[in-house]
């Protein structure tokens, strides 16, 4: 489901002014496929569960290059979010966050890529964010954040239900796990009450009344 997500952004990404343009040669789309694929192929068993590559290099065509670069930035930017997705499905981790580069090889004709994908720990021990209600991201790494009213929180709330130190977020392995701290009102993942939990790609996790998304990336 995740990759036909991905199809049909695609669709609405490249259509009207960019429509010419794609009537023939490497479609973007082609890209998300042997992208997921390349997660399937590289997949490896890790103590906490199974372990992708996270970080993506695909070798383009000059022409093609050149083709995709009005829209490079929002184009790699899918990839992303379908390399997150499909991790999501498949129950994959991954080490650190999540990126995709575009490269040009002279040696290629139009339509022929090559994508090169490793396993590379954020810079920092950095494995993802917790994504705030206004858009802000706050690194989850070697050390935990921490989610309360005490101003020595990483994640400060200013909410009656939400404990002093409510909740932390923390790595565990490769993994990253949610902690209730004895909160009054509990902690959820995903809409049920959890003390302690790990958690995946596009989690959310509710102290009070905020809800905060996990991204591994």
């Amino acid at each position: 489901m995740g990759l036909q997500g991905f199809e049909r952004r695609l669709e609405r990404l490249v259509e009207g002014v960019f429509a010419k343009a794609f009537r023939g040669g490497l479609q973007p789309v082609e890209l998300g496929r042997r992208l997921t694929r390349e997660m399937d192929v590289q997949r490896t068993n890790a103590l906490r569960g199974i372990l992708v590559p996270n970080a993506f290099t695909f070798a383009l065509a000059p022409a093609d290059r050149e083709r995709f670069a009005t829209f490079e930035d929002a184009l790699t930017r899918e990839l992303a979010d379908a390399a997150r997705e499909h991790a999501r499905t498949e129950g994959y981790h991954f080490l650190g966050p999540v990126t995709v580069e575009l490269d040009t090889d002279s040696s290629l004709s139009p339509g022929m890529f090559l994508l090169s994908g490793e396993v590379r720990e954020g810079e920092g021990g950095i494995v993802g964010a917790l994504v705030l209600p206004d858009g802000d991201r706050i690194p989850v790494g070697d050390d935990p954040v921490t989610i309360g009213r005490l101003p020595e929180c990483e994640i400060v709330l200013a909410d009656s239900k939400v404990s002093r130190r409510h909740a932390e977020v923390r790595r565990d392995g490769v993994g990253v796990v949610v902690v209730d701290l004895g909160s009054t009102n509990g902690t959820q993942v995903n809409g049920a009450g959890v003390k302690e939990r790990a958690i995946s790609d596009g989690d959310a996790i509710t102290v009070g009344g905020t809800t905060l998304r996990f991204e591994a990336s």
